[in-house]
């Protein structure tokens, strides 16, 4: 298992962007599909995109052509950034790595998550 941080969440005004990064241990992170997931106040925790080791990437039709994810092997590092946010991204983002091996929307498909960090997009 690989153990993951998240860092860079904060205020801003819609229409605004952001860049979260998640930090994460281990030798084989460069194996590992990566999600980015969100749990707005009162509801579900929700897939929001992924990378796979392959490099490829998938994205929520809610977040898609305004949220870009990449990730830098040599540093062990996935990053979610967001542009042209709105209200409706207020949320804490979290990221997490897949244990079975593919990039999925499922949770119980992650066996590792960090703790977590707040994104607040003001109107």
């Amino acid at each position: 298992q690989v153990q993951l941080v998240e860092s860079g969440g904060g205020l801003v005004q819609a229409g605004g962007s952001l860049r979260v990064s998640c930090a994460a241990s281990g030798r084989t992170f460069s194996t590992y599909a990566m999600a980015w997931f969100r749990q707005a106040p009162g509801k579900e925790r929700e897939f929001v995109g992924g990378i796979r080791s392959s490099g490829s990437t998938s994205y929520a039709d809610s977040v898609k052509g305004r949220f870009t994810i990449a990730r830098d092997n040599a540093k062990n590092m996935v990053y979610l950034q967001m542009n042209s946010l709105k209200p409706e991204d207020t949320a804490v983002y979290y990221c997490a790595a897949s244990r079975v091996g593919l990039l999925t929307t499922r949770l119980s498909d992650y066996g590792s998550w960090g703790q977590g960090t707040q994104v607040t997009v003001s109107s």
